[in-house]
């Protein structure tokens, strides 16, 4: 809680006839207090007031730098996430998943394709090309509207994403703005807005600037600006333009829908906060194709089932909240987000959009197919309408480390010691067991941790490791969050159990050797 310097304070009374007095209701002066010096009192009062909002909000601002800096220095330390070609310097916005992230990333994947496609008889998966006809960008306005506005500081040469310098200096700016309202609202707070290159507020005009990214793809010119090929911008369009085919070649009937995890790209402005805002991204996504009479209803349905599917994935339910659109697109008829608490604040997680029969009238009407649906029972002809689901590999990623980054104190007889641990829920955790033998250099005790190992690895995903003491192993699994280590001792040998330690609460307790199984099958539920 913040505390501020104390103030003197003046009595009730004398508040009171200062207060007439500042209204002229008396003579310039009360018996207790001046009106001066009750004004001069009021502004010294306000003055620490102020400062003290500003100083707690300062220090949150650190707290939540700070985290993130822990993030990404146990990122790239442990294995999870790299910065792209940085040994060239690196490659704006664009990261590579290591070890650890490649297989936080898989089970995340492998947790939503579960929910979404596994757990329902009436969707099913597909994997559409990243490249597509240019015209299915011509189609979903992709090519004509997919802009971002942008300025360019006078003095740097910098180029920076209007609406998210407007942000920064505390006025909302939303996305679907025209160039004109951006410009109004960038002339108006001039003041407010600094580059965040150089410091200076000298900024150009903002222009709408298309988002997807060009190809040469098939264009044998030498000039790609004619008839460009586009790498597509959300995974969405190849589900649409492929509607017909899964309706006609699977067993499924309105409603059912169609998810698709993959690889999506768009020209960034200003891309930042880690892999929470990138270039090169990965999305999961599921369209569900209904009568337009029960949209909203089973829309409602949607957004009750993903919120709880965080809850289950193992997010903490206060790092959670909806937002709503208040500005919306002009064919959609609802648009929340799913919102998650990251270390710079609340932002999107996940999107559920009613987008009406938007996106099918217009492939019907530029590619000539009819996209429209006839009900087998009914005989009614349709085009029916989508809601969708939409969230990105990477920032489930790094709101899955926010929830499970830790510090805890350990220190014990007055020292101080602090262990980092990231407590993944077991089912996303990269390793599962870890497996050691106290002595590395005891044949014995390595044979039989060996034979432990390939007999666990069957069933689950374990890591052998026999570097350095048991206690610096310890330290280094927790920071890659495996929940359970085994370590194999000179006892084991004769009464055939291991020591099993547990990641949160530090336990330890011996299992015997053929029980193991049974006893990570229960707890890695």
């Amino acid at each position: 809680m913040t505390s501020f310097p104390s103030v003197p304070l003046v009595s009730k009374s004398a508040r009171v006839k200062c207060v007439e007095c500042l209204h002229g209701r008396e003579s310039m002066e009360c018996s207790s207090i001046s009106k001066w010096e009750f004004v001069n009192l009021l502004k010294v009062s306000i003055s620490y007031i102020i400062k003290g909002i500003s100083r707690q909000e300062n220090i949150m601002a650190e707290q939540e730098e700070n985290l993130m800096e822990k993030i990404v220095s146990l990122c790239k330390r442990r294995g999870f996430v790299y910065p792209s070609s940085e040994i060239y310097g690196g490659f704006a916005a664009v990261y590579d998943f290591g070890p650890y992230g490649v297989e936080l990333a898989k089970n995340i994947r492998e947790a939503w394709w579960q929910a979404m496609v596994r757990d329902h008889d009436n969707i099913v998966g597909l994997d559409s090309a990243i490249f597509m006809h240019p015209k299915v960008w011509e189609a979903s306005g992709h090519v004509g509207g997919f802009s971002d506005p942008l300025a360019e500081c006078r003095e740097c040469h910098a180029r920076i994403r209007v609406d998210h310098l407007l942000e920064e200096a505390g006025v909302f700016a939303d996305e679907k703005m025209t160039e004109e309202e951006i410009n109004a609202l960038l002339v108006e707070n001039k003041g407010k807005i600094v580059c965040p290159k150089c410091g200076k507020k000298n900024f150009t005009e903002a222009k709408n600037f298309n988002l997807l990214v060009k190809s040469n793809l098939g264009n044998f010119t030498g000039d790609f600006t004619k008839e460009p090929t586009y790498l597509r911008g959300e995974t969405c369009q190849g589900i649409y333009t492929n509607f017909k085919y899964v309706l006609d070649s699977s067993r499924v009937k309105v409603p059912f829908g169609i998810a698709q995890i993959g690889k999506a790209f768009r020209n960034e402005i200003t891309a930042r906060q880690y892999i929470f805002r990138t270039r090169e991204f990965e999305q999961m996504e599921m369209q569900y194709f209904v009568h337009p009479s029960t949209a909203s209803e089973v829309y409602e349905e949607w957004r009750a089932k993903r919120f709880q599917y965080y809850l289950d994935l193992g997010l903490k339910k206060e790092n959670l909240r909806w937002h709503e659109h208040e500005n919306l697109v002009f064919y959609a008829k609802a648009a929340w987000d799913i919102e998650y608490n990251f270390p710079f604040g609340f932002k999107e997680l996940e999107g559920i959009h009613n987008r009406s029969d938007y996106d099918l009238t217009q492939h019907s009407k530029f590619s000539g197919a009819d996209l429209s649906y006839r009900d087998p029972l009914t005989n009614e002809k349709f085009v029916p309408w989508i809601v969708e689901t939409s969230v990105g590999v990477g920032r489930t990623f790094l709101a899955v480390l926010t929830d499970a980054y830790t510090e805890e104190e350990i220190g014990k007889d007055g020292q101080s010691d602090t262990r980092i641990v990231m407590k993944f829920p077991k089912k996303l955790a990269p390793v599962q067991v870890a497996v050691f033998p106290l002595m590395k250099n005891k044949p014995e005790l390595v044979e039989k941790a060996r034979e432990i190992y390939v007999e666990l690895k069957k069933s689950f995903r374990c890591e052998f490791d026999d570097n350095g003491n048991v206690g610096k192993r310890y330290r280094r699994q927790d920071e890659i969050g495996t929940p359970y280590c085994v370590t194999i001792d000179f006892e084991s040998l004769e009464d055939g159990a291991v020591t099993v330690r547990d990641r949160d609460t530090m336990a330890q307790e011996r299992i015997t050797i053929s029980d193991l199984p049974q006893y990570f099958l229960e707890n890695l539920k």
